[in-house]
């Protein structure tokens, strides 16, 4: 489990106290100090330090900048190429033709996970998320499960053309 994971499941399920929790992660698990992580964060020094001595509790933007922070420095930080994981079949990934793609001044690279199961894919699909996927991409059987399982961002494949071809040849076969 990530270090980000791990600071939400403490808080929110565990119900243990934010200060602690956030502190540890910090000197710890990253092993840096409060100040090195206001850098990172944009999170004033001040504020953290009130954080982490139980006399502020974070607003939702400050916490979600927290986790971001931490899930950036757990990944290697933004010099890191992030990428899409496509999971799916060996015939499916031998007709994708890039290993980029660049969408709206963002590049990303694409990563491939050949199953054969659905239980592969959801294995998959974990593996993935914890090698830093930013996003998913699987076939529509898959995809509702793999939703609930991991915190990023899923898209469906939806191969309209190639279903019309494979509709036409089976019929061409029982003609």
């Amino acid at each position: 489990m990530s270090i980000a994971d791990t600071i939400v499941k403490e808080v929110f399920v565990h119900n243990k106290e934010l200060p602690e929790v956030l502190s540890e992660a910090i000197k710890h698990g990253l092993g840096i100090s409060i100040s090195e992580f206001s850098a990172k964060s944009g999170i004033p020094t001040s504020t953290l330090y009130k954080i982490l001595a139980g006399e502020r509790d974070p607003n939702l933007r400050t916490f979600r900048k927290i986790i971001t922070t931490v899930r950036e420095m757990e990944s290697g930080g933004s010099s890191k190429k992030r990428f899409i994981a496509v999971i799916c079949s060996r015939g499916c990934l031998d007709v994708l033709d890039r290993r980029e793609i660049s969408v709206e001044g963002a590049s990303f690279d694409l990563r491939e996970y050949a199953v054969t199961t659905m239980e592969e894919a959801m294995i998959a699909a974990i593996q993935a998320e914890k090698e830093g996927a930013s996003a998913l991409v699987c076939a529509p059987i898959v995809s509702p499960t793999v939703e609930r399982i991991v915190n990023i961002p899923v898209a469906t494949i939806r191969p309209r053309t190639s279903i019309m071809r494979a509709i036409e040849l089976a019929a061409k076969k029982i003609s």
